[in-house]
Formats: C-alpha cells, structure tokens, sequence
C-alpha cells in the first residue's frame, strides 16, 4: 500500500465513523487537493487489496474488516492522544465508586457514557453490561437478523471471556475476527485488568465496526489501568 492509498484509507474510516455513509471521491479529493480521478483510482487499488467496499452501485466506499484492521494495526503502534476530559470523567467515576463491584460498574457506564457504545465488564464470575440502547440504537442494527447475531454474542461473552482470557491489555476483536457472533457486524474491544476478584478481569465496549477506533481504544485502556491502580490502592 502506497502512503497515499494509506491515507485514502485512514479517512475513509474515520470518515464513515462520523457520518455513518459511505465516503464518495468528492470529499476525499478536497481532503487531498487532487482530481476526483485520482482518487477514485486509488479507491480501485484498495478495492482490489480488498480493504474498502463499494455497498452499493454509485455509492461510495466503506472499510472492510481487513480495512478496519489495518488501521487499527497502525494506531496501536502509534502515541495515544490525551484526552483529558475523559480521563477526568473516568477518574472521578473510578474514586467515587468505593467497593470494587460500584468502581467496575461506574467505570463502565462513563465508558457507555463517553463512547456511546455498549460497556461491559467482568464482576467474579458474572458479566455487568449497560447501553443496549445505544448498541440497537445504530442505524447498522436496523434488521432483525442482524439483531440476532448481536444477542448470539452477548449470551455468549461471559462463557467465552472465562474460557479464552486475552491475555493482551488491550484486544481488539473486528467483526468476523470476533469468535462468537461472526456476523453481528461488532467490534469487540476490551481491556484486561487486576481485582480483588481476578487477575484476569476485562472491562470493555461492544459496538458497530464503525468505530472510532483511536478514541476508543484509548478509552477503553486507560480505563483498564486506572481501575487496577485504583482497586490495588
């Protein structure tokens, strides 16, 4: 991949995580000061590779999940942006929790809160979630089938968390990467973490492959970090 098509790339996912439409030449040509041609040249080349799709005929382009992990493989190895008033709100949320089942639990409704997803978190041997309005909600679960597959996942996660404990800080699972609910069209992004209740407990999103990756990724981490500092206090 050129570093071109690159950045072709980057902001047809970013692109297409703020309008929830696929992203048309046009826009990218005034992003890039260059002819409509030449990037629907390089929208061809990508096609081809396989990392975006065109939905429909005379629609623009979406990422693919070989798209989507290709950018989210870049922005791990990239410097986390500080997001101040975020972290304020998770560490507030954090303090003002007291015993670690209430810190888990407020920590994941900030998390609800900041990223408008579905939060979820490992409390023992249960699994606490909160927003499955915001997860319906997205124009993406609009189909009852698709629906299914996201409930498929869900009755599933706690199961599969024990099972197969992740045993990076930070694991990112993008649509058919996920191994249960193949084809919910999610991105799982979760965080492992240190309670009293485990050595490996997770807390984390569930929410349309249409993310904003780099913000949520940095969310969900420092989420993780911070309540391990906070509950080993």
């Amino acid at each position: 991949m050129t570093d071109r098509q690159e950045k072709i790339l980057k902001s047809i996912v970013e692109e297409y995580a703020e309008v929830a439409s696929p992203v048309g030449s046009q826009l990218l040509a005034k992003i890039f000061s260059v002819s409509s041609a030449t990037i629907r040249s390089e929208m061809a080349e990508l096609e081809k590779q396989g990392f975006i799709t065109q939905p429909h005929t005379s629609a623009g382009r979406i990422p693919t999940d070989k798209g989507y992990r290709y950018y989210v493989n870049n922005s791990l190895e990239e410097k986390p942006e500080k997001n101040t008033g975020a972290e304020r709100a998770l560490t507030a949320r954090i303090g003002d929790g007291g015993v670690p089942d209430r810190a888990i639990r407020n920590t994941v409704d900030t998390l609800v809160e900041l990223t408008q997803n579905l939060g979820l978190a490992t409390i023992g041997k249960q699994l606490y979630m909160s927003g499955l309005s915001n997860l319906f909600g997205q124009p993406e679960f609009m189909y009852p089938g698709q629906v299914q597959e996201v409930a498929r996942l869900l009755d599933n996660m706690e199961p599969w968390l024990r099972e197969a404990a992740p045993n990076e800080p930070l694991s990112v699972y993008i649509g058919h990467e996920n191994p249960i609910g193949r084809n919910s069209g999610c991105s799982l992004i979760i965080s492992r973490f240190s309670s009293p209740y485990s050595d490996k407990s997770f807390i984390g999103v569930l929410g349309p492959t249409r993310q904003s990756y780099k913000e949520v990724m940095s969310l969900v981490k420092n989420a993780g970090r911070m309540l391990e500092d906070s509950l080993h206090e």
